[in-house]
């Protein structure tokens, strides 16, 4: 095999690859010979199909089968003996056609920046901390009856947090909603669901009544014809509802799996499933933080376009959603490229450093996973049986790894928050 490397850019490689053509020939004999052996074709005894019957069928498909597999294994051959290290897979260019005895291919790719060591003893990163108080317990305890509350309609005026039935009808300069009749529309009052100003005219009104209002509908308003315009509102109240919150007794703790213990056992999971979320919230802000830095002192870093390219590519798939639609992948250029330059730098820490997956986190980390779910032993199983999800977990517990290092490493000095100021900023 003979191997020649031409530089494409400061990080671009085209790779020229000149392999014996009687390598391809005897891969595509010895394949036709066994698929002559097992083939069964119609007219032919089992086991005696003639090589010329396999190869006028088969013979472009495992020709192509046995050349692809011999570019990818010459290619893997080729760089580590160039000491390259590629970014992506690379694009590859051939007519698979021997010329004097040899098929010839060329690879192009972007190869890894050589970023020398990494020194991270001059980073300032700021580790937070925080614990799960009786509050925060209490607290969650609300949240879970609020989601379980019932609604009873009331013969009273509705106010704040009453959820109201109405019907509802709009007429701006030139667009009246709905074309004709009324819109039947629920909502709970202070909830901001539809918007505060229309949620504040069903304050003290009764079922049955019947009102008009001067509304200015918000920019964002879901109805199209309304949004950002002023328009004449019509209502009249059809339902008021108050909410009535679940007891904690028995059959309410039930709901959440809690068959022993009462109370006591119940915030017992309570507590422990908090600090579940507070540990991997403070992780990733730790992770954030020190990624952060280390992007920064590294602005210089080269990167391989391909790289930010598919990154940038991605989050526009992503921010698209289940919408089916086109989003440009421009405007996530920048992100894209602090996203790759920061896995780039955890993985070259790591190789510099020997930081190696720490299989017992591993476990940790998928019994996490696994405990949020009714069935953790099928998620368990699930992740075993998928290379692809193993290989993604593994991935994250290893940056983990590689932040823990560089918190040891680096000036690091900690800010103390509560529970809250960690799960909700901003509340």
């Amino acid at each position: 095999m003979q191997v020649s490397v031409e530089n494409v850019g400061n990080l671009g490689r085209k790779l020229t690859v000149r392999i014996p053509a009687a390598r391809l020939e005897d891969t595509v004999r010895n394949r036709v010979q066994e698929m002559g052996r097992s083939a069964r074709l119609k007219g032919f005894r089992p086991g005696k199909v003639p090589t010329q019957v396999i190869e006028q069928r088969f013979g472009a498909r495992i020709r192509g089968e046995a050349l692809s597999e011999l570019i990818g294994s010459t290619f893997q051959e080729a760089v580590s003996t160039e000491k390259l290290r590629p970014a992506m897979q690379p694009a590859i260019s051939t007519s698979g056609r021997p010329e004097n005895g040899q098929i010839e291919y060329t690879a192009t790719f972007e190869v890894m920046p050589e970023i020398g060591p990494v020194d991270v003893s001059g980073l300032e990163i700021v580790r937070q901390t925080a614990s799960v108080e009786d509050a925060d317990i209490d607290a969650m305890i609300e949240t879970l009856r609020v989601q379980r509350r019932s609604w009873n309609p009331v013969d009273r005026a509705a106010r704040k947090d009453d959820m109201v039935l109405f019907e509802f009808s709009a007429q701006a300069a030139n667009f009246r909603y709905p074309e004709t009749g009324t819109d039947r529309v629920g909502t709970i009052v202070g909830s901001d669901a539809l918007f505060k100003d229309l949620e504040d005219q069903l304050v003290g009104h009764v079922v049955d009544d019947a009102f008009d209002k001067d509304l200015d509908f918000p920019a964002d308003f879901r109805i199209e014809g309304l949004a950002g315009k002023s328009a004449k509102a019509s209502f009249k109240i059809v339902r008021v509802q108050e909410a009535k919150l679940p007891e904690l007794d028995d059959a309410f703790l039930a709901t959440f799996g809690v068959s022993e213990g009462g109370l006591a056992r119940f915030r017992e999971d309570v507590r422990a499933n908090l600090e579940r979320e507070l540990t991997a919230a403070l992780s990733s802000r730790l992770k954030a933080s020190a990624v952060e830095k280390l992007i920064d002192a590294h602005a210089a870093l080269e990167l391989p376009q391909g790289l930010v390219e598919g990154e940038a590519k991605e989050l526009a798939r992503q921010s698209a959603g289940d919408r089916k639609i086109a989003v440009a992948h421009e405007p996530f250029l920048a992100s894209a490229r602090r996203r790759v330059a920061g896995g780039m730098l955890l993985a070259e820490i790591a190789r510099q450093n020997e930081i190696r997956i720490d299989s017992r986190r591993v476990s940790e980390a998928l019994s996490a996973i696994a405990s949020t779910y009714e069935e953790p032993q099928q998620v368990v199983e699930l992740y075993s049986r998928d290379p692809q999800l193993m290989n993604g977990l593994q991935s994250r517990v290893l940056e983990d790894q590689v932040v823990d290092w560089i918190a040891q490493h680096a000036k690091l000095s900690e800010q103390k928050l509560s529970f809250s100021e960690v799960m909700r900023p901003g509340a």
